[in-house]
């Protein structure tokens, strides 16, 4: 029998109108490179305890800050909804107006209320990255979705990267201000908007508006016909009932959470992401503690965001490159990076030396940014597209309410109201626990 059909380098090429997509591609890769040119983003603290705002560090620490996560987790899983329900493009406009209204807010405002609002819209442009990072499957097919899934985390990682470069070069060697590094960083978030409203809004997305068959190639049909009891006709009704979104997210996540290499790197995911959240959000406070200097050209925080970025970007492509048995070393690889951050940890919590802080910090995020590419690769190797945004979000969601618990109770005025130094401390305890459970759970689950 002849398989020549099924031989894809004899496959008839693409017809001439399918090539489009390459010029989508390339328009949303360049998209997510300047929507990230934000070269003020890395002195927001400093600005706001500076002479230009003048608010207190208490006031930074336990009244402003903490809004982020409590507005984050707030409009996560509508935005997360909304975003496939809308095909993407109305959110990533709600993205670029919120990252307009920061910075209008961060140059206008003056009072502790509107930062709580900036704040607040600073957590609605995070949760909307869900449509920047999903928008690309939409666009092409799914043997290209690894492919340009790396194209546009490499444009998101390069226009972070320039903007800190950017933002670090007008400080020290431009001796631009703080004020004009937003006025710099508004005049982007503009011209992003003006990007967002030339992007196609795609005519198919995931979960609501599926025009094609499942991303395992099996149709709804074929899939109610391979899970039928033998001897007993298919309802249509019940088929119709199988086919709503929501109950079929449901059905299928009560069976892969019983999948031990899911529940074990999703369990790294949510733990190490709301403690590497925390400290991004307050390791600018920490370093104005650390070195409280009032000049401006020697603040280097442009300049530690691009090392770090960097890192980021080199760990994360080393991590392809990665070949062990993760089946049986996982556990293992997951608790040596653990204890290397809580190392890091400690160290920026007990140093006075400005730079030694920066270092590690630098090495706290390209760790976890190495394992971020494992461990996606490891919740998505049996699991469909579909299957993969499902787990992502609840993943993302858990990570979101254990780092507004933690927030709640540590840092906001109305909890302990603790400062940075002892939420350190705080997270270097959070890093413990996770290596007490994950030990626990693996005797409990037969793995040592």
């Amino acid at each position: 029998m002849s398989v020549e059909t099924e031989d894809p380098k004899k496959q008839p090429p693409e017809p001439l109108p399918d090539q489009r997509w390459k010029i989508l591609v390339f328009y949303l890769c360049f998209y997510g490179f300047m929507t990230q040119i934000r070269p003020g983003e890395s002195f927001i603290t400093p600005y706001l305890l500076g002479t230009d705002k003048n608010f207190t560090k208490e006031e930074v620490t336990n009244e402003i800050t903490p809004v982020l996560s409590y507005s984050y987790i707030a409009v996560l899983v509508p935005i997360f909804l909304l975003t496939d329900y809308l095909r993407y493009k109305p959110v990533l406009v709600l993205q670029s107006l919120s990252h307009i209204s920061i910075w209008l807010l961060l140059i206008f405002g003056m009072s502790l209320l509107t930062m709580q609002f900036m704040e607040f819209f600073y957590g609605i442009t995070m949760a909307a990255r869900v449509a920047y990072s999903s928008y690309i499957f939409s666009l092409v097919t799914p043997s290209r979705y690894q492919r340009m899934a790396s194209y546009s985390r490499s444009s998101v990682l390069m226009g972070v990267f320039t903007s800190s470069v950017l933002g670090q070069l007008c400080v020290t060697v431009g001796g631009i201000t703080f004020m004009t590094l937003n006025y710099i960083s508004l005049g982007f978030m503009c011209f992003g908007l003006i990007l967002t409203l030339f992007l196609e809004r795609p005519k198919r997305s995931l979960f609501f508006n599926r025009h094609e068959p499942a991303c395992n190639g099996t149709s709804p049909s074929e899939l109610q016909k391979m899970n039928a009891v033998p001897g007993q006709p298919v309802s249509h009704t019940s088929a119709a009932w199988q086919d709503l979104v929501i109950f079929r997210m449901l059905k299928e996540l009560r069976t892969i959470v019983k999948l031990p290499q899911l529940r074990l790197w999703s369990l790294w995911w949510i733990f190490n992401s709301a403690g590497y959240y925390l400290m991004l959000y307050y390791v600018q406070i920490l370093w104005n503690e650390i070195y409280p200097t009032r000049d401006n050209r020697k603040v280097y925080n442009g300049g530690v965001d691009a090392a770090s970025t960097l890192l980021g970007a080199i760990a994360s492509f080393a991590a392809g490159y990665v070949k062990i048995h993760w089946a049986l070393w996982s556990e293992l690889v997951i608790g040596g990076v653990t204890v290397f951050q809580a190392s890091l940890l400690l160290l920026m919590n007990t140093t006075n030396n400005i730079w030694v802080c920066y270092v590690a910090y630098v090495f706290f995020r390209g760790s976890y940014q190495f394992l971020v590419p494992i461990a996606i690769f490891q919740i998505a190797a049996s699991l469909s597209k579909e299957l993969c945004a499902l787990v992502f979000g609840i993943n993302t969601f858990l990570a979101t309410v254990l780092k507004t618990i933690i927030t709640i109770i540590i840092a906001d005025k109305r909890g302990l109201g603790l400062s940075v130094h002892p939420q350190v401390r705080a997270q270097l305890i959070a890093c413990g626990t996770q290596l007490c459970c994950l030990g626990k759970w693996l005797i409990a689950w037969g793995w040592v």
